[in-house]
């Protein structure tokens, strides 16, 4: 892929989603229903997956605005600070009285699996008055991004003010709702992982002959692209005009899965908003998405364009590994 020089004008992403506090445990082993595990090490990180989306675009090399809402709390004051020393404008992020900061808790375990349990608190109260009172937002996007850890009122909202505004708009169904609202198929690009596409269509992609059955159900859903996201097989692009991709793995050695698949979401939406076809776009996030999972935490694992060209460069075609 061609890879942009500091003369080129940054594509303009905006993500409409959560903004969290992660309070993160490594350990050996998962707990069991009753037992307790001592853990290894614990840190406090921000994160949300509309927060580490954004976070991450603006590594790759986008310019990030933010919808969204924290609570008038230390971890919200944090979590603000975090994004405005990446650079993501913050303008749209509002503060509230009225609940906490949401939070996250992360275990992880030594093969860098995670499990995880989120209490939204402002997530929570973010309205359709906070995406219609910013257009301005949507009108100067080029990409529009939005994930489920806000109110469906509010997603709807979303979509529709990106479809008013004749946008891209990039869905990350997760958490994937048992069955999910079919005017929320109605997107350019859905980007669920394996387990989420099984909560939505009931199959689970484990081999290729599952996952391209898996990608069609979503694209006769009413999706225009969909863009599976398979961990350590790599991804798939399917497209409603026929266009079908397999993308290979990268090598690398996993340590923290947490905020892979946020980085993955957020480096195809750079990637498109940057006139990449889609199936270059999900190269760069696959590779976005596996050196993620390097490092300890979400946005604070999140890759600098520099990095994924040197790992792309590295490992032209993904030979092997996971994300």
């Amino acid at each position: 892929m061609e890879w942009p020089n500091a003369m080129d004008p940054k594509p303009n992403i905006l993500v409409v989603g959560s903004l969290n506090m992660d309070l993160v445990v490594r350990a050996a082993a998962m707990p069991k229903p009753g037992q307790t595990v001592l853990g290894e090490r614990f840190v406090t990180a921000p994160g949300g997956k509309g927060a580490n989306q954004a976070v991450a675009a603006a590594r790759l090399g986008g310019h990030c605005a933010m919808i969204g809402r924290v609570g008038d709390d230390a971890f919200g004051l944090q979590l603000l600070d975090a994004l405005g020393e990446e650079g993501v404008e913050c303008t749209g992020v509002a503060a509230t009285r009225e609940a906490a900061t949401g939070v996250a808790l992360i275990l992880v375990d030594r093969c860098g699996e995670n499990s995880i349990v989120v209490a939204p608190g402002a997530n929570a109260l973010l309205t359709p008055d906070d995406i219609y009172s910013r257009c301005d937002l949507f009108d100067r996007a080029q990409v529009v991004v939005i994930q489920l850890e806000i109110p469906l009122p509010t997603v709807r909202a979303a979509t529709t003010a990106a479809r008013r505004h004749t946008r891209t708009l990039v869905l990350d169904p997760a958490p994937a709702p048992a069955a999910m609202p079919a005017e929320l198929f109605q997107v350019d690009v859905l980007t669920p992982n394996a387990r989420e596409a099984e909560s939505i269509t009931g199959q689970l992609a484990i081999e290729e002959r599952v996952d391209k059955n898996v990608a069609l159900d979503l694209i006769a859903r009413g999706a225009q692209a969909a863009v599976l996201k398979l961990g350590p097989r790599g991804s798939l692009v399917v497209t409603a005009d026929g266009q079908f991709a397999r993308i290979p793995p990268y090598n690398v050695a996993v340590v923290d899965t947490t905020g892979a698949g946020d980085a993955f979401t957020a480096a195809l939406a750079v990637g498109v908003a940057r006139g990449s076809p889609l199936p270059e776009a999900a190269l760069f996030a696959t590779a976005a998405g596996a050196l993620t999972c390097t490092r300890l935490g979400a946005q604070t694992a999140m890759p600098t364009v520099d990095e994924v060209r040197i790992l792309m460069e590295d490992q032209p075609r993904g030979k092997g590994g996971g994300q």
